[in-house]
């Protein structure tokens, strides 16, 4: 199947694109794609009644961490702006602004006093990061980063956006962005669908700043995507074949759930864990997720794709209600229930 990624690109009032979340994290809007049958305008409150006793919620419990990071350059002047990516320890890799002029072996003085040293670029804009030996990274993010807000959203992090771009399930730090399908849940519905007898279990994917970039012909022409790290324990293999046994559905909370589940090899009851590349595209069988809850994402991105692949050319047909509606787009943006057609 020979993929045009002009197939899949549409236009977007910019007042449509979410710059806050809703005022409560279960307000927001629902856009129901039925297997058959028309869509359906609901709200998210609503979602229990779509669900059935034995049906299987899987939640993305990773963590973002405050991996924006400010500072000044040691020699000469000038502001600079570090995004960590992924690390251990005192080196990590970071995309650097303005990256021209750090030439390896530069020093930045961040906030909070910590000087680190840029080192040679290992992707394009991504350039090795060095804390002194000892440094407690996580803690100083915390202590002095940013909320990584993705670049749609024309404004600087604030206090709401520490609790508000972070699920009530965060568990395992590691993402520079948030899952945003998640972020839809509060204690409360969660509570409710375990009294109504859906069952849950967690896959941890540390989702990459690559979520927000159009794919790259190359990219698609190897049907790969930037490596992400994710894991799947064993306990929540158990509970997908214990799903499928009771004839129950498999909902996936997010793409990035969705691509950890598709990414488990063909029978297998072992928990994996490392890096995945899956590029999920149309012409891809679905081995796991039977209905996607999902946001609205960006023309020509591997998240797009990933939602054609599994709604069909019905995408279309739903963006354009949802524009006609006044859906809010994207991270703070309203939701999608989409049933698979397997």
């Amino acid at each position: 199947m020979t993929l045009s990624l002009d197939d899949y690109d549409f236009d977007l009032p910019e007042a449509l694109i979410a710059q806050r979340p809703a005022d409560v994290r279960a307000g927001s809007r629902l856009l129901v794609w039925p297997a058959a049958g028309p869509l359906q305008s609901m709200r998210f409150t609503d979602l229990p009644s779509l669900l059935r006793e034995g049906d299987l919620l899987v939640l993305n419990d990773t963590r973002v961490f405050a991996a924006r990071l400010y500072g000044v350059r040691v020699q000469g002047a000038g502001k600079v702006e570090l995004l960590l990516v992924s690390g251990t320890g005192s080196k990590f890799e970071a995309l650097v602004r303005p990256g021209r002029k750090l030439r390896p072996g530069s020093r930045v003085l961040l906030d909070g006093g910590v000087e680190v040293e840029v080192g040679d670029a290992v992707a394009p804009g991504l350039r090795r990061i060095e804390f002194p030996a000892g440094t407690d990274v996580m803690a100083h993010c915390r202590a002095f980063g940013h909320v990584p807000l993705p670049p749609y959203i024309k404004r600087a992090d604030d206090s709401v956006d520490r609790e508000r771009y972070q699920t009530v399930f965060a568990r395992n730090e590691g993402s520079v962005a948030a899952p945003t399908a998640g972020l839809h849940f509060d204690s409360a519905m969660l509570g409710e669908l375990e009294r109504r007898g859906v069952q849950s279990a967690t896959v941890t994917l540390h989702v990459g700043p690559g979520t927000f970039r159009p794919v790259e012909d190359e990219q698609l022409d190897a049907g790969e995507l930037h490596p992400e790290w994710r894991s799947v324990s064993g306990s929540t293999i158990s509970a997908l074949q214990a799903c499928r046994e009771r004839g129950g559905r498999v909902i996936a909370v997010g793409t990035t759930v969705c691509r950890s589940l598709e990414s488990i090899p063909e029978d297998t009851d072992a928990a994996l864990s490392g890096q995945t590349r899956l590029m999920i595209a149309p012409g891809f069988r679905f081995r796991f997720t039977d209905v996607l809850i999902t946001n609205f994402h960006l023309p020509r991105s591997s998240l797009l794709l990933l939602v054609a692949a599994f709604a069909g050319e019905r995408w279309r047909e739903a963006y354009a209600q949802a524009v006609s509606e006044g859906f809010r787009f994207y991270s703070y943006g309203d939701a999608n229930w989409i049933e698979g057609t397997r």
